[in-house]
């Protein structure tokens, strides 16, 4: 049975490939929706759903401008993936470093060949 969907969390909103392509294009800078949905290949009302869930959970703003929307990122709304994946930094660290290591023990016997 699939999971239900929900909108109040930033790690489920960003799940969706296509909502982490409309973060990416909004790091440019605002977009109107019409603009999003063509650069995106997506229908009108698909961009809209998909922004809709974005505003919940507090990953983009937007507000009128004539009859179009326009949406702007609010990356403060991304912290809490921020802290999570943070969490792993010290992994990550730990692994590069073991890697520099060893490239750095071949290079050594590479040299005294």
């Amino acid at each position: 049975m699939a999971r239900a969907a929900t909108t109040s969390d930033v790690f489920n909103a960003i799940a969706e490939p296509q909502r982490r392509d409309i973060l990416l294009l909004l790091r440019a800078g605002e977009r109107p929706a019409t603009s999003i949905a063509e650069e995106l290949g997506l229908s009108q009302p698909g961009a809209s759903k998909h922004l809709r869930v974005l505003r919940e959970v507090g990953l983009v703003h937007d507000r009128r401008d004539g009859r179009q929307r326009v949406y702007r990122l609010d990356a403060r709304g991304l912290e809490p993936v921020h802290e999570w994946a943070g969490g792993f930094e010290r992994f990550w660290n730990e692994s590069f470093d073991r890697l520099d290591a060893y490239v750095q023990d071949l290079e050594q016997k590479r040299s005294a060949e």
